[in-house]
């Protein structure tokens, strides 16, 4: 244990001296920490200014996952991190609650993206954490793009279908998730009538049903938790071979960033065969 709080010291008093040579106009090294902040650094900076990503940057649900190939990896780890000697962290929940003010007394900029809990919320998110990687015309230019399929895809009037959003562990979601609010963008209305995230509601399923069914993380075996998980219940499977299933990719709903838009449309294009029924 000494030797390795001597060895963390060590870095983060070389950091500190490297730090206070570092001139204004050095060129950035950036690190990313987790696989949502991997989102804004692969999408934001420029690749020769990334140093390294998360573990998790190539997996199937991080949606920048192809920007990611060829570039390194590494553990969000303080010891780690700093050897790589970065300029700029980036980071959402990686490296742990301590983190931040480690990074900071090594005269490392921490770049802290928030966890948004609306659309309002990810646009502005978009813009802070774009423009401090990108530039604010960059971060505008996502953020516009957000507006404009969303205003492409808004319903304005006629009746919003019932949609229960469903995942393998067994949990839905109602108001006051992300979730939730891109039913409402798509223009459905939730099934889900507790707030939060809770089992799905298999007794209510027994004589009420949704219009059609958002199917979450579907695609990773992995995620199905067990043989007790309520998305095994014969009511769920039957519910998922009655109406329509919109099929939500993981890496668009795993962070809160522009991609949410690609969940927004596909929900919109359930809810039309919805209404055929």
């Amino acid at each position: 244990m000494r030797t390795i709080l001597a060895g963390l010291a060590s870095l983060l008093l070389l950091a500190c001296s490297q730090g206070a040579e570092r001139e204004e106009s050095a060129p950035r090294r950036i690190v990313s920490l987790d696989y949502c902040a991997d989102q804004y650094v692969l999408r934001f900076a420029r690749r020769e200014e990334i140093l390294a990503l998360s573990p998790h940057a190539r997996d199937p649900y991080s949606y920048m996952r192809k920007a990611a190939e060829g570039l390194p990896l590494v553990r969000p780890r303080s010891a780690d991190i700093l050897a790589l000697g970065p300029t700029h962290v980036v980071r959402s929940y990686g490296g742990g609650p301590n983190v931040t003010g480690f990074m900071e007394r090594a005269r490392v900029e921490v770049v802290q993206i928030g966890f948004p809990e609306t659309l309002e919320d990810v646009r502005a998110e978009v813009l802070r954490v774009g423009s401090e990687l990108g530039g604010p015309d960059a971060a505008r230019a996502v953020a516009n793009d957000m507006d404009a399929r969303l205003a492409a895809l808004a319903q304005r009037d006629g009746p919003r279908p019932r949609a229960l959003y469903m995942t393998p562990g067994g949990v839905a979601a109602g108001e006051g998730t992300l979730v939730h609010e891109l039913m409402l963008a798509a223009g459905l209305a939730n099934f889900q009538d507790r707030p939060g995230w809770n089992p799905i509601p298999l007794e209510r399923l027994a004589y009420e049903r949704p219009d059609l069914v958002a199917a979450g993380f579907l695609e990773d075996r992995a995620s199905h938790v067990d043989s007790w998980s309520a998305m095994r219940h014969p009511v769920a499977l039957e519910l998922l071979g009655e109406k329509p299933v919109v099929r939500l990719d993981g890496a668009w709903t795993s962070c809160g960033g522009w991609f949410l838009v690609d969940a927004i449309k596909a929900l919109a294009q359930g809810r039309g065969q919805a209404g055929a029924r």
